[in-house]
């Protein structure tokens, strides 16, 4: 941006001083000062990030995640882990879960695959807005049963947080 698209765009944009005003600070006319500012504007969009924005790739990840995961195929469910992923349940000691944390895209990818295989015929998994990012939450009997957090880094799942615990869901039953 040239400093007289700057000077334009930020008074007029910003500041909203009226391009007659700025015409005088700048010595031009009006209509190119006008012009100036609409520049300064394609500027301004053609330096702004993707238009694929990282929530929306996240949330990619997490659909491609549920099918790899509702279909059991352990080498789709490797493919979208970091290698060096953790999963972590938290029961509270009230619900079943795993009780340390898993390690590895290969040892997660059979879990889930088990996890899958275990499932009941009732639950359903969704995909939900969880901690304000891409989620997932299992529900049985219209009642939320498990959230799933996701850390994705690099269009991979870094962490994936399980909380089971009937105390921390109870948010998720009246909200």
């Amino acid at each position: 941006m040239t400093p007289a698209e700057r000077v334009a765009f930020i008074l007029h944009d910003v500041f909203c001083h009226p391009f007659t005003d700025i015409a005088d600070i700048l010595g031009r006319t009006p209509a190119a000062c006008r012009q100036l500012a609409s520049s300064a504007r394609r500027r301004v969009r053609a330096a702004r990030p993707s238009t694929t924005p990282a929530t929306a790739r996240s949330a990619d990840v997490i659909r491609d995640f549920k099918q790899a995961w509702e279909a059991k195929d352990i080498t789709a469910l490797v493919g979208l882990l970091d290698p060096d992923a953790t999963a972590t349940g938290d029961g509270g000691g009230l619900a079943t879960t795993f009780l340390h944390p898993i390690h590895g895209d290969e040892q997660i990818a059979h879990a889930w695959a088990e996890i899958a295989r275990r499932k009941p015929g009732n639950m359903t998994f969704l995909e939900r807005t969880v901690n304000g990012q891409p989620g997932l939450v299992a529900e049985q009997d219209g009642a939320i049963v498990t959230v799933f957090a996701f850390d994705i880094t690099d269009d991979r799942i870094k962490h994936i947080w399980v909380v089971r615990n009937p105390e921390k869901l109870r948010h998720w039953a009246t909200g």
